[in-house]
């Protein structure tokens, strides 16, 4: 009786053991933490998307240049951009924004294509964003409406290094399908971002933007970007409040068109924030 028992404890033993193994093998790996807390990490998208059904408010201002004289950028003209996006599946966001300066109206999307694992079965997080951008100025800047259309394409490349440092690279392309004699239709580009968390809320951030293609005519060569700023982050909200001397916010502007280079202790350089708030639904 004593045998049978013994003999009945130990294949209970080695079966749940074995069960408990092939449970080990058929959870699936969780995805890590997200690497950013905003859909922009300053001039640049990063790979975050929100949850199903969530909904993005973003407003992106940049003010004038320091040194043109107006009171730190405060009185002169500034850029605003006024925007939504809607995540349909949690690997999918689809947005629209408006811009004031030359009018852009984009029409943007975030797809998620790999996640990195809090194993390190898959190291990084790899995303593709892209836009299509429509400039609503007047008729008379237009020969075809056709003229009209930019497009952007990146793939975000980021990782989550610890609870306080995060880094990513995004090669991009940007295309213009006129632009002036001289330059070219397409730049070819490179970003390089990252957030150090320096309490719970708080967060400083780096964004630097490098157009790698030559054009034609050297004078129509644009500006690498630069960007140095703090963000506070809550379950709902980022704000984002930085220096930069990149005055477009549709990321195709500013690698093809951006004129300004940094240099902070000459006053070339603008004040500028971003706020975005998210709901549930």
């Amino acid at each position: 009786m004593k045998k049978g028992i013994l003999l009945l404890t130990s294949l209970l033993l080695v079966t749940t053991t074995a069960a408990q193994e092939a449970a080990k093998d058929t959870v699936p790996d969780k995805a890590e933490r997200p690497a950013f807390e905003s859909s922009y990490i300053i001039d640049n998208p990063t790979d975050l998307l929100y949850q199903k059904n969530s909904l993005e408010f973003m407003i992106n201002h940049r003010m004038d240049m320091v040194n043109d004289g107006n009171l730190i950028g405060l009185f002169g003209s500034a850029n605003i951009r006024l925007g939504l996006t809607y995540t349909l599946h949690e690997r999918l966001q689809v947005g629209f924004g408006t811009e004031k300066v030359n009018k852009y109206q984009d029409f943007n999307w975030r797809v998620a294509l790999f996640r990195q694992t809090r194993s390190g079965s898959m190291p990084v997080n790899i995303s593709y964003y892209g836009n299509f951008v429509i400039d609503a100025r007047g008729r008379e800047n237009f020969i075809l409406d056709q003229h009209r259309y930019s497009y952007f394409n990146q793939l975000v490349i980021s990782r989550r290094f610890s609870r306080l440092l995060s880094l990513q690279i995004a090669p991009s392309i940007s295309h213009y399908n006129v632009v002036p004699e001289g330059m070219r239709n397409d730049v070819v580009g490179v970003a390089i971002g990252g957030r150090y968390k320096v309490s719970s809320q708080t967060s400083v951030l780096l964004d630097y933007s490098q157009p790698l293609a030559n054009n034609w005519d050297s004078s129509f060569d644009p500006e690498p970007g630069f960007s140095l700023g703090v963000e506070f982050a809550t379950s709902g909200h980022a704000f984002q409040v930085f220096i930069s001397n990149l005055k477009g916010i549709i990321p195709q502007d500013n690698y093809m068109f951006n004129e300004d280079p940094f240099k902070p202790f000459d006053g070339e350089f603008l004040i500028g924030f971003n706020i975005t708030r998210k709901y549930n639904f």
